[in-house]
Protein backbone atom coordinates (compact mmCIF):
# COMPACT_ATOMS: atom_id res chain seq x y z
CA UNK A 1 0.00 0.00 0.00
CA UNK A 2 1.16 3.54 -1.09
CA UNK A 3 0.51 6.61 0.48
CA UNK A 4 -0.10 10.42 -0.66
CA UNK A 5 3.42 12.00 0.09
CA UNK A 6 2.09 15.19 0.93
CA UNK A 7 2.70 15.45 4.72
CA UNK A 8 -0.95 14.70 6.25
CA UNK A 9 -2.00 17.58 8.95
CA UNK A 10 -2.16 16.30 12.51
CA UNK A 11 -5.35 15.34 13.69
CA UNK A 12 -7.46 12.65 15.66
CA UNK A 13 -6.95 9.98 13.12
CA UNK A 14 -8.18 6.91 15.03
CA UNK A 15 -10.95 8.66 16.54
CA UNK A 16 -12.12 9.35 13.07
CA UNK A 17 -12.04 5.84 11.81
CA UNK A 18 -13.41 4.45 15.33
CA UNK A 19 -16.49 6.58 14.72
CA UNK A 20 -16.62 5.60 11.13
CA UNK A 21 -16.88 2.08 11.75
CA UNK A 22 -18.57 2.46 14.45
CA UNK A 23 -21.49 4.16 12.37
CA UNK A 24 -21.46 1.43 9.57
CA UNK A 25 -22.45 -0.99 12.56
CA UNK A 26 -19.31 -2.23 13.08
CA UNK A 27 -19.54 -4.08 9.89
CA UNK A 28 -15.74 -5.99 8.88
CA UNK A 29 -13.60 -3.53 6.75
CA UNK A 30 -16.05 -0.63 6.74
CA UNK A 31 -13.41 1.47 8.03
CA UNK A 32 -9.42 0.94 7.88
CA UNK A 33 -6.64 1.80 10.53
CA UNK A 34 -3.46 2.80 8.41
CA UNK A 35 -0.25 1.90 10.94
CA UNK A 36 2.63 3.95 9.49
CA UNK A 37 6.24 3.31 11.21
CA UNK A 38 9.59 5.01 11.05
CA UNK A 39 10.75 2.75 8.25
CA UNK A 40 8.36 3.12 5.83
CA UNK A 41 6.21 0.10 6.63
CA UNK A 42 2.54 0.37 6.14
CA UNK A 43 0.04 -1.88 7.74
CA UNK A 44 -3.45 -1.77 6.98
CA UNK A 45 -6.02 -3.38 9.65
CA UNK A 46 -10.09 -4.23 10.23
CA UNK A 47 -11.05 -1.02 12.29
CA UNK A 48 -13.87 -3.65 12.98
CA UNK A 49 -11.63 -5.74 15.38
CA UNK A 50 -12.02 -2.46 18.13
CA UNK A 51 -16.12 -3.84 18.51
CA UNK A 52 -15.69 -7.53 18.76
CA UNK A 53 -17.69 -9.42 21.12
CA UNK A 54 -16.07 -11.27 23.86
CA UNK A 55 -17.38 -14.65 22.03
CA UNK A 56 -14.70 -14.04 19.03
CA UNK A 57 -12.16 -12.92 21.03
CA UNK A 58 -8.60 -15.15 21.42
CA UNK A 59 -8.39 -17.76 24.45
CA UNK A 60 -5.74 -15.76 26.28
CA UNK A 61 -8.17 -12.04 25.88
CA UNK A 62 -10.52 -13.60 27.14
CA UNK A 63 -8.79 -15.35 30.05
CA UNK A 64 -7.35 -11.92 30.99
CA UNK A 65 -10.63 -10.06 30.50
CA UNK A 66 -12.72 -12.71 33.09
CA UNK A 67 -10.31 -11.78 36.02
CA UNK A 68 -10.92 -8.03 36.33
CA UNK A 69 -13.23 -6.97 38.66
CA UNK A 70 -13.98 -4.14 41.47
CA UNK A 71 -13.67 -0.20 39.86
CA UNK A 72 -12.23 -1.03 36.12
CA UNK A 73 -9.85 1.89 34.33
CA UNK A 74 -9.65 0.64 31.12
CA UNK A 75 -6.45 2.41 29.53
CA UNK A 76 -6.23 2.63 25.93
CA UNK A 77 -9.82 1.43 25.39
CA UNK A 78 -10.60 2.54 22.15
CA UNK A 79 -14.16 1.55 20.61
CA UNK A 80 -14.96 0.11 24.15
CA UNK A 81 -14.54 -3.65 23.20
CA UNK A 82 -13.87 -4.43 27.05
CA UNK A 83 -15.34 -1.77 28.71
CA UNK A 84 -19.10 -2.19 27.30
CA UNK A 85 -19.43 -5.85 28.31
CA UNK A 86 -18.20 -4.94 31.62
CA UNK A 87 -20.77 -2.34 31.83
CA UNK A 88 -23.15 -5.05 30.53
CA UNK A 89 -22.16 -7.40 33.63
CA UNK A 90 -22.52 -5.11 36.04
CA UNK A 91 -19.37 -3.82 36.52
CA UNK A 92 -18.05 -0.29 37.59
CA UNK A 93 -15.95 0.41 34.43
CA UNK A 94 -14.64 3.76 33.04
CA UNK A 95 -12.67 3.84 29.95
CA UNK A 96 -9.79 6.33 28.81
CA UNK A 97 -7.97 7.16 25.35
CA UNK A 98 -6.31 10.04 24.17
CA UNK A 99 -8.48 10.34 21.27
CA UNK A 100 -11.28 12.31 21.98
CA UNK A 101 -13.34 10.64 19.16
CA UNK A 102 -12.54 7.13 20.68
CA UNK A 103 -13.85 8.30 23.88
CA UNK A 104 -17.48 9.94 22.05
CA UNK A 105 -18.00 6.47 21.01
CA UNK A 106 -17.55 4.90 24.16
CA UNK A 107 -19.90 7.52 25.19
CA UNK A 108 -22.24 6.78 22.82
CA UNK A 109 -22.33 3.20 23.54
CA UNK A 110 -23.18 4.12 26.93
CA UNK A 111 -20.03 4.21 29.24
CA UNK A 112 -18.08 6.21 31.36
CA UNK A 113 -15.20 7.41 29.53
CA UNK A 114 -12.29 10.49 29.26
CA UNK A 115 -9.73 11.87 27.56
CA UNK A 116 -5.98 11.38 29.11
CA UNK A 117 -3.00 9.02 28.49
CA UNK A 118 -0.20 7.47 30.45
CA UNK A 119 2.04 8.34 32.00
CA UNK A 120 -0.04 11.89 32.14
CA UNK A 121 -2.48 10.67 34.00
CA UNK A 122 -5.54 13.33 35.02
CA UNK A 123 -6.29 14.23 37.94
CA UNK A 124 -9.77 13.20 40.13
CA UNK A 125 -9.91 9.86 38.17
CA UNK A 126 -10.05 8.11 42.12
CA UNK A 127 -8.54 5.03 43.02
CA UNK A 128 -9.52 1.66 40.84
CA UNK A 129 -9.39 -1.96 41.92
CA UNK A 130 -8.02 -3.29 38.05
CA UNK A 131 -6.14 -1.60 35.76
CA UNK A 132 -5.99 -2.99 32.09
CA UNK A 133 -3.83 -2.59 29.51
CA UNK A 134 -5.60 -4.63 26.86
CA UNK A 135 -5.45 -5.14 23.12
CA UNK A 136 -1.64 -5.57 23.21
CA UNK A 137 -1.74 -1.93 25.47
CA UNK A 138 1.46 -2.90 27.23
CA UNK A 139 3.05 -1.36 24.47
CA UNK A 140 1.80 1.76 25.86
CA UNK A 141 4.57 1.67 28.70
CA UNK A 142 6.65 3.12 25.37
CA UNK A 143 9.80 1.55 25.84
CA UNK A 144 12.48 0.39 28.63
CA UNK A 145 12.96 3.97 29.35
CA UNK A 146 9.61 5.46 29.85
CA UNK A 147 8.38 2.22 31.48
CA UNK A 148 8.74 3.27 34.75
CA UNK A 149 7.01 6.46 34.16
CA UNK A 150 4.43 4.68 33.20
CA UNK A 151 4.03 1.91 36.07
CA UNK A 152 4.78 4.74 38.82
CA UNK A 153 1.66 6.74 36.81
CA UNK A 154 -0.57 3.92 37.00
CA UNK A 155 0.23 3.09 41.16
CA UNK A 156 -1.18 6.75 41.38
CA UNK A 157 -5.05 5.41 40.73
CA UNK A 158 -4.38 1.64 42.03
CA UNK A 159 -5.85 0.64 45.55
CA UNK A 160 -2.84 -1.40 47.41
CA UNK A 161 -3.71 -4.98 46.61
CA UNK A 162 -5.04 -3.59 43.40
CA UNK A 163 -4.35 -5.35 40.12
CA UNK A 164 -2.50 -4.14 36.60
CA UNK A 165 -3.88 -6.37 34.06
CA UNK A 166 -1.96 -6.32 30.54
CA UNK A 167 -1.69 -8.03 27.29
CA UNK A 168 1.52 -7.92 25.03
CA UNK A 169 3.51 -9.58 21.94
CA UNK A 170 6.79 -10.93 21.90
CA UNK A 171 8.64 -9.09 19.12
CA UNK A 172 9.90 -12.54 17.86
CA UNK A 173 13.28 -13.68 17.52
CA UNK A 174 15.89 -13.04 14.05
CA UNK A 175 13.33 -15.51 11.79
CA UNK A 176 11.04 -12.32 12.25
CA UNK A 177 9.37 -10.33 9.66
CA UNK A 178 10.21 -7.68 11.99
CA UNK A 179 13.90 -8.88 11.99
CA UNK A 180 15.67 -5.64 9.74
CA UNK A 181 13.94 -3.45 11.80
CA UNK A 182 14.90 -4.87 15.52
CA UNK A 183 18.72 -4.63 14.30
CA UNK A 184 17.90 -1.21 13.75
CA UNK A 185 16.62 -0.64 17.23
CA UNK A 186 19.51 -2.08 18.36
CA UNK A 187 21.67 0.25 16.78
CA UNK A 188 19.75 3.31 17.70
CA UNK A 189 20.28 2.33 21.25
CA UNK A 190 16.70 1.02 21.80
CA UNK A 191 14.96 -2.24 22.78
CA UNK A 192 14.25 -4.59 19.73
CA UNK A 193 10.23 -4.15 20.07
CA UNK A 194 9.87 -0.96 19.98
CA UNK A 195 7.87 0.83 17.07
CA UNK A 196 8.08 4.32 16.34
CA UNK A 197 4.28 4.71 14.90
CA UNK A 198 1.55 6.77 13.85
CA UNK A 199 -2.01 6.14 12.71
CA UNK A 200 -3.59 7.87 9.45
CA UNK A 201 -6.66 8.51 8.02
CA UNK A 202 -7.91 10.25 5.41
CA UNK A 203 -5.47 13.15 5.42
CA UNK A 204 -4.39 13.57 8.75
CA UNK A 205 -2.36 11.45 11.31
CA UNK A 206 -2.04 11.29 14.95
CA UNK A 207 1.65 12.19 15.91
CA UNK A 208 4.36 10.04 16.09
CA UNK A 209 4.72 7.99 19.54
CA UNK A 210 6.67 4.75 20.63
CA UNK A 211 5.08 1.82 21.12
CA UNK A 212 6.66 -1.27 22.59
CA UNK A 213 6.39 -4.96 21.86
CA UNK A 214 8.43 -6.13 24.78
CA UNK A 215 9.08 -9.95 25.54
CA UNK A 216 7.78 -11.39 28.55
CA UNK A 217 11.93 -11.68 30.03
CA UNK A 218 11.24 -7.84 29.45
CA UNK A 219 8.23 -7.14 31.29
CA UNK A 220 9.57 -9.34 34.55
CA UNK A 221 12.86 -7.24 34.72
CA UNK A 222 11.04 -3.93 34.37
CA UNK A 223 8.73 -4.89 37.51
CA UNK A 224 11.38 -6.18 39.38
CA UNK A 225 13.23 -3.13 39.06
CA UNK A 226 9.90 -1.22 40.56
CA UNK A 227 9.01 -0.92 44.53
CA UNK A 228 5.06 -0.13 43.78
CA UNK A 229 4.79 -3.53 41.82
CA UNK A 230 4.84 -7.42 42.27
CA UNK A 231 4.58 -9.58 39.15
CA UNK A 232 1.59 -12.12 40.24
CA UNK A 233 1.01 -14.18 37.15
CA UNK A 234 2.36 -14.30 33.25
CA UNK A 235 0.37 -16.32 31.26
CA UNK A 236 1.42 -17.25 27.54
CA UNK A 237 -1.05 -17.67 24.64
CA UNK A 238 -1.52 -21.51 23.92
CA UNK A 239 -1.94 -20.36 19.82
CA UNK A 240 0.73 -17.51 19.17
CA UNK A 241 3.54 -15.36 20.80
CA UNK A 242 1.14 -12.97 22.97
CA UNK A 243 1.24 -13.19 26.72
CA UNK A 244 -0.49 -11.81 29.35
CA UNK A 245 0.43 -10.09 32.70
CA UNK A 246 -0.99 -9.31 35.85
CA UNK A 247 0.61 -7.04 38.68
CA UNK A 248 -0.15 -6.85 42.03
CA UNK A 249 -0.14 -2.98 43.97
CA UNK A 250 2.28 -3.28 46.94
Amino acid sequence: MELPSKEPEIGDAFGQILAQCWAAGAAPWSAVEIIERDDGRIDAHDASTYFSEPERWAVLERWAWERAGGRILDVGCGGGRHTVPWAARGLDVMGLDASPGAVNVVRGRGVECVVGSVPDLLPGLGKFDTVTLFGNNIGLLGGPQTAHQVLDALATVTRPGGRPIGTGTDPGGDDSIHAAYHAWNVERGRSRGQARIRVRAAGIATTWFDYWFPTSEEITEVVAESACWALEELQRSPDGPGYAVILLRR
